[in-house]
Order: C-alpha cells, then sequence, then structure tokens
C-alpha cells in the first residue's frame, strides 16, 4: 500500500495505563489518576444534574455547526460567532492546523519539550519541525523568532506550557507578536487558561484583532472536567476560522457534548471554587519540594513538574505499586524528574507521603 513515508517508524501517543488495569496488575482496591491533568473534583453539580435528566436523541446527527454552544460560548468571551471553531478536543483543532497548513518544503517551530501533538501532526504533514529548548523551563522566544524564515507555516506557543507549567508574560507575548511575519500562523494553546493566576498573564482574545495571524485555543477538558466529552474550541479572526472551517469534519462533537458545555460554561463559581482549590494543593507540592531542596517549576496550571533525585521511571512504577498513576519525566524529555497532577487536598498528602517512602527506599533521603 501507498502509506505516507512519515509515518513509517511514528507512534501511537501513549496514554497512562487505565486504573482499572493498575488495580488488577497490583491488587489495588483503589488508584489514584494524577497524569493526565485532568480535574480532581469533576465537572459541575449542574452538569451531573443535567446528565440526570437528560433525554437526547442520540439517532440524529449533531449540529455541525453547534450553533447553541458557539452562542455561549461567543456571549462569555465577547467575541463575534464567526470568531470560533470547535473540535473534538484542542487536539482536533491542532490536527486542522496542521492538515491546513503544513506540508513539504514548509516548517513550524515549536518549543521543546512542550506538547507532543504539535511535532506529532506536523511530521504526518511531512513538514519540517523546528524545536526550540526551553531556557529556564519557559519558551525563549527571542531563539523562535530566529528559527521563523520565509518557509515558516506555523508557530505553536504553549501559555501554560506543558509539561513545565511556566507562562509566557504578555508584554513578552506582545513583543514576540509584533515581530512574527504577518504570514506566518501562531498558536497560541491556552488549555490551562482557567488556571492562571500570574498578573503577568492577561487575557490574549484582544490580540486577534490587533494581530490578525494568531489562533487561540482552550477546552473544556481540564478546568470544566470534561475531558471525555472531548470539546476544544479556537478563538480567531473571521478570515482565519473561515479558511480552517471547511477542513473540520462535519460532525466533529457529539449533541451532549454541546448541550453538557453549554451547561459547564454557565457554573462560572465551580471554576472559581477548583482554582482556589488547586492553588492550595499547590502549595502542598512546593512546601514539599522546598524542604527536599527539590528544583520544581512555577506552575500555573493544575499540575507540577518537580525533581525527585531519582530514576523518574522506577519512581513512576513505584508509585503506581502504591496506588498513584503519574507521568515519568523521561517521557517528557526531563529525566530525575515527575509531573503530577494537583489532586485533592487528601490526595496529595497521601501522594507525597508515599513519594517520601520511595525515595527513601531509593536512596535520596538518607
Amino acid at each position: 500500500m501507498k502509506w505516507k513515508q512519515q509515518i513509517f517508524g511514528m507512534k501511537a501517543y501513549q496514554p497512562g495505563k487505565p486504573m482499572e488495569e493498575v488495580k488488577k496488575e497490583f491488587g489495588l482496591d483503589e488508584v489514584v489518576k494524577l497524569a493526565s491533568n485532568e480535574n480532581p473534583y469533576g465537572f459541575s453539580p449542574k452538569v451531573k444534574a443535567f446528565l440526570n435528566n437528560e433525554n437526547t436523541n442520540h439517532a440524529i446527527y449533531p449540529d455541525g455547526y453547534a450553533q447553541n454552544l458557539r452562542t455561549a460560548v461567543a456571549n462569555h468571551l465577547g467575541v463575534k460567532e464567526t470568531e470560533l471553531l470547535f473540535g473534538n478536543g484542542s487536539d482536533d483543532i491542532i490536527a486542522i492546523i496542521t492538515r491546513a497548513l503544513l506540508y513539504p518544503g514548509v516548517n513550524t517551530v515549536m518549543a521543546t519539550p512542550s506538547f507532543s501533538q504539535y511535532s506529532h501532526n506536523a511530521e504526518i504533514e511531512g513538514a519540517e519541525v523546528r524545536k526550540v529548548p526551553l531556557k529556564d523551563g519557559k519558551h525563549d522566544l527571542k531563539a523562535m523568532l530566529e528559527a521563523i524564515d520565509e518557509n515558516t507555516s506555523v508557530v505553536w506557543v504553549c501559555n501554560p506550557n506543558n509539561p513545565t507549567g511556566t507562562i509566557v508574560h504578555h508584554h513578552e507575548l506582545q513583543t514576540f507578536l509584533q515581530n512574527v511575519p504577518q504570514d506566518v500562523l501562531v498558536v497560541l494553546d491556552e488549555a490551562y487558561f482557567e488556571y492562571v493566576d500570574s498578573p503577568d498573564y492577561q487575557n490574549s482574545i484582544p490580540f486577534i484583532h490587533e494581530y490578525p495571524n494568531i489562533i487561540i485555543l482552550r477546552t473544556f477538558s481540564k478546568a470544566y472536567g470534561l475531558a471525555s466529552f472531548r470539546v476544544g474550541y479556537a478563538i480567531a479572526n473571521e478570515e482565519v476560522i473561515a479558511k480552517l472551517d471547511p477542513v473540520r469534519a462535519p460532525f466533529n462533537n457529539t449533541i451532549l457534548s454541546h448541550k453538557v458545555a453549554i451547561v459547564a460554561l454557565e457554573d462560572q463559581e465551580f471554576i472559581r471554587s477548583c482554582k482556589e482549590k488547586n492553588e492550595n494543593g499547590k502549595k502542598q507540592f512546593v512546601r514539599f519540594c522546598e524542604k527536599h531542596h527539590f528544583h520544581y517549576y512555577p506552575s500555573q496550571t493544575n499540575f507540577i513538574l518537580f525533581e525527585v533525585k531519582a530514576d523518574s521511571d522506577v519512581v513512576f512504577n513505584e508509585m503506581m505499586k502504591r496506588g498513584f498513576i503519574i507521568r515519568s519525566g523521561n517521557a517528557l524529555e526531563a529525566p530525575g524528574y515527575i509531573r503530577v497532577t494537583i489532586g485533592t487536598e487528601e490526595q496529595n498528602e497521601k501522594f507525597l507521603s508515599l513519594l517520601e517512602e520511595v525515595l527513601t527506599e531509593q536512596g535520596v533521603f538518607a
């Protein structure tokens, strides 16, 4: 068969082990997943109430234009309905962007380490991938600008960045956008937008009119707790949206996901509560790191990447045996580190206690 040459040797995205599989493998009654940056508090009680009473007809196709959800999101953000694009999670929109703008002969610029799906999709389309190392865990925007040339088509800025949780300051981002050529699309991936509390991070939506070559990605999978419903969206000027929309699959969200996202959007008090609890949980990890003199990246997200002074894979496996699924830094270009989703206060306390036990066994603590 006439396969694309660039897919040879590629590996599918490897999610963490399912919780039920971990329970069975290690004989555990309870497993806590702190690997995929999901909301440990689930979704809004209003969503739960809706689901308990919903009677959607699932035999018909959804509205491909997502009109009701489009109106709700536009009103919430203060943008035009024609400035929005909806996807089957942000991953879908990343794929739409790469399919529309990347191909052999052009290149794309991104930070490393950052979200793996930027490079993965770019490689499928046969574009050259230019990775610029982070500087102190943050995007090196100066070096990224230097990597742009006349063949650059897309630049990716993950803000806050995954896996470090760091942000690009607002004035730095503005200076960067002023210097990026107007025929290069800048993708601002803001999957963790709702968790940020830094005064150096401001709403980037006004930029879509000042810089028509940007597109902002956000999602209902993180703070809203709707990861399994797969709803992501993009915000950009009407011309960019109009060019990308024909690339989108005709029914890329479900009827139920449209309805659930609308209900979730209405409960901003739930989002505020989750953000506050997340900040308190983050402090638990910071205290642990500072107590043991472990380096950590100042996170503006619901996860934290920190040093363990031991083999990341060993720590990952030992914590899994004890009922906690996390991410090894070896899989994130951060050997000697682990990335942990910030859980509930009780989950964090138990996790850190068991981590001390593991690190003592590994000889980190005398």
